[in-house]
């Protein structure tokens, strides 16, 4: 049997069991289902990296930043950000006909913080996207992934093509080990959030075989 998350709450707890052959024409077994999580700061693209690739329309819980939330969120590299996650991201991608990602993306404040561990309940692995012009606003979801012992990616989403830090001295400043990949990405680009993702899940299964 295999449990098919919706966008809801219980959705964040997909669980993978054994699949039966599946009786439609042609279609042999259904893709294994497999939760990844997306992480990061505020405004780093964990929104836009879901909805470039996602399959189905995602869900999204958006909400308008007010002038309250604008003074304790540091837009200064967002400007134009009017709307921020305030539960989690929702999309999904059929890589071939033998795998499904369900794709969760977390807020990306400390005061929503208290959702992560749903979110990331019965998850294979994780992508942590990084935008070098504020390192330090990822420090939190590496330290998690690290903490909880889930295979991660660290993507570095460039935005209009701009790198500000080489790939050695994000590695330094994020003190992550080698054994964590460390990858370039567009989170606009379907292809290459494919490839990001690619990643995780290489990762995770060598992990899994461990």
């Amino acid at each position: 049997m295999v449990c098919v998350p919706s966008p809801t709450h219980e959705a964040s707890r997909v669980t993978t069991t054994a699949l039966p052959n599946s009786s439609v024409t042609g279609a042999g077994r259904p893709p294994l289902p497999v939760k990844m999580v997306i992480a990061g700061g505020f405004g780093v693209g964990k929104t836009t990296t879901v909805a470039s690739i996602s399959e189905i329309e995602p869900l999204t819980t958006e909400a308008s930043i007010t002038e309250v939330a604008a003074g304790v969120d540091d837009l200064t590299h967002t400007p134009h950000k009017t709307t921020t996650t305030v539960a989690m991201d929702f999309g999904c991608i059929t890589l071939d006909p033998t795998l499904k990602l369900y794709l969760f993306g977390t807020p990306g404040q400390d005061r929503f913080g208290f959702m992560w561990d749903d979110l990331v309940a019965g998850a294979l692995g994780g992508l942590v996207i990084v935008d070098t012009r504020r390192l330090d606003d990822c420090f939190a979801a590496v330290d998690y992934f690290e903490n909880k012992g889930l295979p991660f990616a660290v993507g570095i989403n460039v935005f209009d093509g701009n790198l500000d830090h080489d790939l050695d001295e994000v590695r330094w400043a994020l003190d992550i080990p080698d054994t964590v990949p460390l990858v370039l990405f567009d989170a606009r680009e379907r292809g290459s959030v494919r490839d990001a993702l690619l990643v995780v899940l290489e990762l995770a299964l060598e992990r899994a075989e461990m």
